[in-house]
C-alpha cells in the first residue's frame, strides 16, 4: 500500500446534480448536496459511480462534476472520482484528468463490455497505474460491468501496483471479502458494496454505498458504530436498509437506486434533478413510484429516528 491518503469508513457514492430538465449539471444543486454531505459527517464522497451516471456525462460535464467537488470540500474529507471506461485510453485521459484536478482518490471498474481476460484487465489497470500516483479503489460489480474479478486477480493488482490500494467488494458474494483479504493480505484494504455489517465481520474497513443520498447520518454512522463495537445498532440498520433496499428493487431493475435516490434526495429537501435517458425518472413512474417512495420513506424515518436516538 502506498503512503498516500488513508481511507476508512463510510463514503456516499454520490448521484449527480442536473437541472429540472436534465440538460446540464447543476453547480448549486450540487454545492448544497456536498455541505449537507458535510453536516452529517459522511467521511468520504465518491462522484461518477454507477449511482452517478457517469456513462451519460459529456468530458466537459465530468471536468464540471470533478472541479467543483474538489474545490468546495477543499480537503474537509476524501474525494474519489470513477474514472473507468471500456477504452483503456479514455480511463487514463480520465484518471489523469481526475488526479491533476486534485482528487484524492479514483475508483475503477475494470473495462465493461467486452468481458476481457485477466490479462486484458491486468494491462488496462497497468496503464492507468503508470500514468497517476493517486491511491486506487478497485471496483468489483459483475451486475453492471459483466466482469467478475476473482480474489487471486485482486491480490495480483494490488501487490503489482502499490497504488491499487483499496477494492469496493460488490460481487454479492460475502464470503469473497475474505478471500481477497487472505490472498492479498495488507497490500488492499476491502470497501464493502453491500451488507456492510457481515463484510465488516469478515475484515472490510469501509463502505461504498448510496445511501448516503438520503441518509446520510446513518449511512455514515454505520461504520461508527462497528468501530464501536456497536454491532447490534449497526445490524439494526443495516437490516431497515435491506427492507427499503427490496422495494426499490421490485419491477423494472433499470429505475433502480440513481431514480429513487434522486427523488429521496428531493424529499430530504435537496433536489438534484432527474436522471437522464435511458433510465426511467421518478416521473415516469407515475402510481407505482409514489405507492413506493411512501413505503420507503417509512422506513427512512425510521432509520433517522433510530439514528437520533442512538446518538449518531
Amino acid at each position: 500500500m502506498t503512503d498516500a491518503p488513508q481511507f476508512e469508513g463510510s463514503y456516499t457514492v454520490a448521484v449527480t446534480p442536473f437541472t429540472d430538465d436534465a440538460s446540464a449539471v447543476d453547480t448549486d444543486r450540487l454545492k448544497a448536496f456536498l455541505d449537507w454531505q458535510l453536516e452529517t459527517g459522511v467521511l468520504g464522497i465518491i462522484m461518477l459511480g454507477t449511482t452517478g451516471e457517469f456513462i451519460t456525462l459529456s468530458r466537459e460535464e465530468r471536468r464540471t462534476v470533478v472541479e467543483t467537488t474538489v474545490q468546495h470540500i477543499d480537503g474537509r474529507i476524501p474525494v474519489l472520482i470513477g474514472t473507468m471506461n471500456a477504452s483503456t485510453a479514455i480511463a487514463v485521459e480520465q484518471s489523469v484528468e481526475a488526479a491533476e484536478a486534485g482528487a484524492d482518490g479514483l475508483m475503477i471498474l475494470p473495462p465493461y463490455y467486452y468481458t476481457p481476460t485477466d490479462d486484458e484487465i491486468y494491462r488496462y489497470y497497468e496503464a492507468i497505474t503508470d500514468a497517476v500516483s493517486v491511491p486506487i479503489m478497485l471496483y468489483n460489480n459483475p451486475v453492471t460491468s459483466n466482469v467478475d474479478m476473482s480474489a487471486a486477480l485482486v491480490a495480483r493488482l494490488a501487490k503489482a501496483f502499490p497504488n491499487v490500494s483499496y477494492i469496493k467488494e460488490s460481487s454479492q458474494s460475502i464470503p469473497r471479502v475474505g478471500e481477497v483479504l487472505e490472498l492479498a493480505g495488507d497490500d488492499i484494504v476491502v470497501y464493502a458494496g453491500e451488507q456492510l455489517v457481515d463484510s465488516y465481520a469478515l475484515g472490510a474497513r469501509g463502505y461504498v454505498n448510496p445511501y448516503g443520498n438520503y441518509i446520510p447520518r446513518a449511512s455514515a454512522g454505520m461504520y461508527r458504530l462497528l468501530s464501536e463495537g456497536r454491532v447490534d445498532e449497526a445490524r439494526h440498520i443495516d437490516s431497515l436498509i435491506h427492507t427499503f433496499d427490496a422495494i426499490i428493487a421490485e419491477g423494472h431493475p433499470t429505475y433502480g437506486h440513481q431514480c429513487y435516490s434522486k427523488e429521496l434526495a428531493r424529499r430530504a429537501g435537496y433536489p438534484v434533478g432527474p436522471v437522464r435517458a435511458p433510465l426511467t425518472t421518478f416521473a415516469q413512474l407515475g402510481a407505482e413510484g409514489e405507492e413506493k417512495i411512501e413505503r420507503i420513506l417509512k422506513v427512512t424515518a425510521e432509520i433517522d429516528d433510530y439514528a437520533v436516538q442512538i446518538g449518531l
